[in-house]
């Protein structure tokens, strides 16, 4: 091994060769290994920038380049949420609170700090937005779905989306997510794992209390009307304290 990498001599093109291939499958994987730990890797010529940008490629298959989604309805954007509520969910799916077991697998060694540099790097990011997700569900849930993310329904004790995730829905920093440019058969998904508690977050648990009051016909009336919604050109997190949510909520961040 140590003649293949050209520690100890032997054909220097194979190794720079090999050396390079160990650099790409690290980089890919966001390790963020030190250079100076493999010496023959860092003196070769040709090897990827070592950037953020190039330690998460690993995540453009599912997410898109530089995290803007990608035609696989069920893997979210990523860019431009806030940072916090994209280190939550990091951290969730390290520690195994939220399931799926290839990013369970890609960041269960990685550090809290490396996982907050993650986050940091995609809420950063402002790739184009996706269009609005046409449906074929007829106007009547549609208007159901509008009438429960903006005024909510009051007699089965759900809040308005919006009261939470903002009156543009659009989030509010530091960790509450916009719902705008997500496709519905996500956004279902995510609502069903909340309902049935296979998704979950810090105590107070806000959203699974929401999702349980839920019908599968509401899920599937907010999940039509969201993604049908076209998205602002620029639409960032609300700053901060813009608004008040109607209750306290585990995940946000102090």
């Amino acid at each position: 091994m140590a003649k293949a990498l050209g520690a100890g001599g032997g054909n220097s093109s194979e190794a720079r060769r090999i050396g390079t291939s160990l650099r790409v499958v690290m980089v890919g994987l966001g390790l963020g290994l030190s250079l100076q730990a493999f010496p023959c890797i860092a003196q070769t010529p040709g090897q990827p920038p070592d950037t953020m940008a190039a330690r998460v490629e690993a995540c453009t298959p599912c997410h898109g380049d530089k995290g803007g989604g990608s035609t696989d309805v069920y893997f979210p954007r990523l860019a431009g949420k806030p940072a916090g509520y994209l280190y939550n969910q990091l951290v969730a799916f390290k520690n195994g609170r939220r399931k799926y077991p290839p990013m369970n697998y890609l960041l269960e060694f990685l550090t809290d700090s490396y996982l907050q540099d993650i986050a940091d790097y995609f809420a950063s990011q402002h790739p184009p937005l996706p269009a609005p997700e046409l449906t074929n569900v007829s106007q009547q849930v549609l208007a159901q779905g509008e009438s429960l993310v903006i005024s909510g329904d009051a007699t089965r004790q759900i809040p308005a989306c919006r009261s939470c995730h903002g009156p543009a829905l659009t989030g509010m920093e530091p960790g509450i997510p916009g719902l705008l440019g997500l496709r519905p058969n996500y956004i279902s998904a995510q609502l069903g794992a909340f309902r049935y508690g296979t998704r979950t977050a810090k105590a107070p648990d806000c959203m699974q209390a929401v999702a349980a009051r839920l019908t599968e016909a509401d899920v599937t009336a907010v999940a039509a009307w969201l993604a049908s919604r076209p998205v602002p050109a620029d639409s960032p997190p609300a700053p901060k304290g813009t608004f008040v949510p109607p209750f306290a909520c585990g995940s946000e961040p102090d």
